[in-house]
């Protein structure tokens, strides 16, 4: 029942908006440009930056209501993190507008309780997307890794011989030193035979030049 009351709110008023608009009452909502590089203008460059920072927040708000089901807390996520890159491509055009640096000076995206919002490889994890089956177990993973003792440099280089750099284990037969030897020989004898009929060219050259001479 609830369910259905809400919807018909929702269309009344989105017939109440479309009516407006016709009026004249309201002005249409400008649509965000599609690509950052669009735009020429500074102004607009922040403009946009802050619609999207508004997206977010809405999201990140959506995204902790316990009555939503996980699909929906996954597509949330998802819609957050998109906005996230969109919110970087405007932060980048900004900075080839001449505005400020949002990377340096921007605050660090940290959750309701002040701590920086975990994630795995640049995908970051808001709300109750944190407490999903899935992401528990990557989280788990990831603090066993980090419980884990990390080896000192002079361990790793215990390790460290010849093999590591990739001497000697392109060739277990020989037959490609072998194959390189005839080729390099081969080559050496093409060069030589050059070199012989140049001198032999030019010792020509040499005798005719002084038979003239002395004629």
């Amino acid at each position: 029942m609830a369910r259905n009351q809400e919807k018909a709110q929702s269309m009344l008023y989105r017939f109440r908006e479309a009516q407006s608009l016709e009026e004249g009452l309201t002005k249409p909502k400008e649509r965000r440009p599609h690509l950052a590089s669009q735009v020429d203008s500074l102004e607009d460059a922040e403009k946009w930056r802050r619609d999207v920072i508004r997206d977010i927040s809405r999201n990140v708000s959506k995204i902790h209501d316990i009555s939503l089901p996980d699909a929906q807390i996954r597509e949330l996520n998802d819609d957050i993190n998109r906005l996230l890159r969109t919110k970087n491509h405007w932060e980048a055009r900004i900075l080839e507008l001449g505005g400020p640096d949002y990377k340096k000076i921007g605050p660090k995206m940290l959750d309701h309780q002040g701590r920086e919002v975990p994630g795995n490889r640049g995908y970051k994890y808001f709300g109750r997307a944190k407490d999903l089956p899935a992401v528990r177990e990557l989280f788990a993973e990831q603090a066993q890794d980090r419980a884990r003792p990390r080896k000192s440099r002079a361990e790793l280089m215990r390790r460290v011989d010849a093999a590591y750099f990739g001497y000697g284990d392109e060739d277990d037969d020989g037959e490609l030193l072998e194959y390189e030897r005839s080729v390099t020989s081969g080559r050496i004898k093409i060069l030589r035979s050059a070199h012989d009929a140049t001198l032999s060219d030019s010792s020509s050259s040499s005798d005719s030049a002084a038979g003239e001479a002395a004629s």
